[in-house]
């Protein structure tokens, strides 16, 4: 592919990323978070698993690979998601990326803690950074209040899914695991809505090409092209440009919900951006470390 092609499609994918948040926030007029985050990932299940059925990939084999996927469902679509679409009761859809984003910093430090994996000294700068991005994004705000708590265990839930994936995702064909780990995820969301929250959806055009905008554009076609991207190229390469998408829904929430672009929520979004870029200009660590473990259990 040619550079140019290339990086369309990345700050196009990030874009998707990004934009995803200020549509779930215009959503949630019309519907309870967890209630439209719900339909939105069982729409895109559906419609990828009925894809990958057709297309005769191969299906997870037994029981232990469907609680697999179910539990990077519970993390990924359920946990990372949910969760920062319910804290936008508190706080901005900026702010909720913002915090969802921190997922490449989090896998360091829960990688470190967890796995023993060993990262120079970029990547706990880009930690430090990314921090420091926080800090300075909500400023005096920052407390434990249950809008940036709840944002904060998404990107945490976010990282703990990404671990999974590079833990188990060897053994799934890539798109039966992303189409079925939405589907899970989906079911799960929804059960979450029933005992969590009053769940309510108007029935109208808006909301309703809203769930189709966000289940085909920013769940298919997003996931769809990162995971081309990353077979394409180099992975450490590609994901250094994860740093465009808090930045993307933190512009998007000005645009669509007229958020208020602060000096200091932009300045923010630059070092967390900063942090994500040196995190992942070299990420060989946690693989590496992942490889050996997956190594070690097959034996």
């Amino acid at each position: 592919m040619k550079s140019y092609s290339y990086t369309l499609l990345v700050v196009g994918t990030t874009f998707l990323m990004g934009v995803a948040f200020p549509i779930g926030g215009i959503g949630m007029r019309y519907a309870s978070p967890l209630l439209l985050m719900s339909l939105r990932f069982l729409v895109a299940g559906v419609l990828m698993a009925a894809f990958v059925a057709a297309a005769r990939r191969r299906q997870p084999k037994g029981l232990k690979q469907w609680l697999q996927l179910l539990l990077i469902g519970c993390c990924q679509t359920a946990g990372a998601l949910g969760l920062a679409y319910y804290a936008m009761h508190w706080i901005t859809s900026g702010e909720a990326a913002i915090l969802t984003f921190l997922n490449p910093l989090l896998v360091i430090v829960l990688s470190t803690l967890l796995l023993g994996a060993r990262y120079g000294i970029a990547q706990w700068l880009g930690v430090a950074l990314g921090l420091s991005g926080v800090v300075v994004t909500f400023g005096s705000r920052l407390s434990l209040e249950p809008g940036m708590i709840i944002g904060f265990m998404s990107g945490v839930s976010f990282a703990a899914a990404t671990l999974l994936v590079r833990r188990w995702g060897g053994g799934f064909d890539t798109w039966v695991m992303t189409a079925y780990q939405m589907l899970l995820g989906g079911l799960v969301l929804l059960a979450a809505s029933m005992l969590l929250e009053k769940p309510y959806f108007t029935l109208a055009w808006p909301p309703v090409m809203i769930v189709l905008g966000l289940a085909v554009f920013c769940s298919i076609v997003q996931f769809s092209c990162w995971y081309y991207l990353l077979s394409i190229g180099d992975p450490g390469k590609t994901s250094s440009y994860l740093f465009l998408a808090p930045m993307f829904g933190v512009l998007s929430g000005w645009a669509l919900l007229g958020e208020k672009l602060e000096w200091y929520v932009g300045a923010g979004a630059l070092l967390i951006g900063a942090g994500i870029y040196l995190v992942n200009r070299r990420s060989a660590a946690v693989s590496s470390v992942l490889s050996d473990n997956h190594a070690h259990e097959r034996v």
